[in-house]
């Protein structure tokens, strides 16, 4: 989604502020936190790429995967924007000098790609039947528990503070928008860090939220536009605008 969003956004006079969510832990950003206990680089790479306007060598380069190892989910090697983002935080200790780097190597000029949180922490999920299941892969891809049980919540645990340059961001923009994407794995963990959501309901700039086109597996399962926007307007604390897009059709609300 941040190639399909983010490439036809910065067509128009505008700055971007991306936020990723930090809760990957699946395939080889799951393998990288392990090893080396570093934050997700999964989701951010994606985000940096959107906004490069770097050469496609280096755009190719970061794509780049390497390694015969295996993971979980049908995951085989080594993204090389993983282990460039994931390696740059285990030697320097410091998220913000990463980011430049990131920033720098992408040759991103006005926009910016920034975590939600860089505190380590990961997803859960409480289901229908009372059961809790824990981690972005297991919510994304169920592998340990019927996936037509509905997931009535999640959270973040342990509970993190936002990224303090999220938040000003969110407090100087015009427009927030929010999705498409998996609602319980990719946009909604966006909200959770201490912070975004309260500041997101304070702000004076619009609120869209980009509704998906299709239903998921394991969570959302039968969802109609109405099911997206309810679940976006609880963890998000506010109503905001509808945009719902089907070939021509347009479905808007405030």
């Amino acid at each position: 989604m941040p190639k399909a969003i983010l490439s036809e956004l910065k067509k128009y006079p505008v700055q971007i502020t991306a936020i990723a969510s930090m809760v990957d832990n699946g395939g080889s950003t799951g393998q990288l936190r392990k090893d080396f206990d570093v934050l997700p680089p999964g989701d951010i790479r994606r985000h940096l790429l959107a906004l490069s306007d770097a050469p496609n060598w280096k755009k190719e380069l970061w794509n780049f995967r390497f390694g015969h190892e295996a993971f979980g989910g049908g995951h085989k090697g080594h993204n090389f924007a993983n282990v460039f983002i994931g390696g740059l935080e285990h030697i320097l200790k410091d998220y913000s000098k990463v980011l430049k780097i990131s920033h720098e190597f992408l040759e991103i000029k006005k926009h910016r790609a920034l975590p939600a949180t860089i505190k380590k922490t990961q997803l859960a999920a409480k289901l229908e039947n009372g059961k809790m299941i824990f981690g972005e892969d297991e919510i994304d891809v169920p592998k340990k528990h019927n996936p037509k049980l509905k997931i009535r919540k999640i959270y973040l645990r342990p509970k993190v503070k936002a990224y303090p340059f999220i938040l000003k961001a969110l407090k100087e923009t015009n427009l927030i928008t929010i999705g498409p994407g998996d609602l319980y794995s990719s946009f909604l963990p966006c909200l959770l860090p201490e912070g975004i959501s309260r500041t997101i309901q304070k702000s004076k700039a619009k609120k869209i939220l980009v509704c998906n086109t299709m239903n998921k597996s394991g969570e959302t399962n039968n969802f109609s536009v109405l099911d997206f926007a309810n679940k976006t307007e609880k963890y998000l604390g506010r109503r905001l605008i509808l945009l719902f897009t089907t070939g021509k059709k347009f479905l808007l609300r405030e």
